[in-house]
């Protein structure tokens, strides 16, 4: 009875886990591919760009959500500018009210913050559209999109342009430039990934 009990239980169990473990093993193998045709892509679509070191690893760890998909790519680029955007302009607007700053320093990181709060502004308008892009509109829709980061992108450097000379902090400047330069090659990756991703509907 023990026995009979124990086959009629163990048995439909044992092949069930067997089961499982088939189906895992199998996804675990078609998942290096799938990562391998999606890094593949991301490293491709990054060479068209200005920066395309800075884009595939930027993008590279998100390979499982843009697969091999123009919109997916753009729309990831784009999240992840806005994400840089967003820390950046919060490290500036903290370090604007550092003490021992020179006057003109602290009118440069002023501009410097506001220039950036409208870049990211700009870049938040943008992700929105994105989301939201319909075929009917998508010529237009696009053409906002591109806009608004083409403005961001020209924000960004106007905020480096405030820390020109040798009027200014050596370390201050260092910083400042080191993260806004960075967030512009960002903004100027995601563009170039937008207007690639427009063009495949023109």
């Amino acid at each position: 009875m023990k026995g009979s009990f124990f086959s009629s239980h163990f048995f439909p169990a044992l092949l069930i886990f067997l089961s499982l473990t088939s189906y895992i093993n199998l996804c675990s193998a078609a998942r290096p591919a799938a990562d391998k045709a999606s890094t593949e892509f991301i490293r491709t679509s990054c060479g068209t760009t200005t920066y395309p070191r800075l884009c595939y690893t930027s993008l590279s760890a998100h390979a499982i959500v843009i697969q091999t998909s123009p919109k997916l790519l753009a729309d990831t680029a784009l999240a992840v500018t806005l994400s840089t955007a967003r820390s950046t302009s919060s490290l500036m607007s903290k370090m604007v009210q550092s003490h021992g700053l020179k006057p003109r320093e602290v009118a440069a990181m002023q501009d410097c913050v506001e220039q950036l709060s409208d870049s990211v502004d700009q870049l938040r308008r943008a992700m929105g559209e994105m989301t939201q892009i319909k075929g009917s509109k998508f010529g237009l829709m696009m053409n906002d999109i591109q806009t608004w980061v083409s403005a961001a992108l020209t924000d960004e450097d106007t905020c480096t342009d405030g820390f020109a000379g040798n009027a200014m902090n050596g370390n201050l400047k260092t910083i400042v430039r080191a993260r806004v330069v960075n967030m512009a090659h960002m903004t100027s990756n995601a563009l170039g990934l937008i207007n690639s991703y427009a063009s495949l509907h023109n």
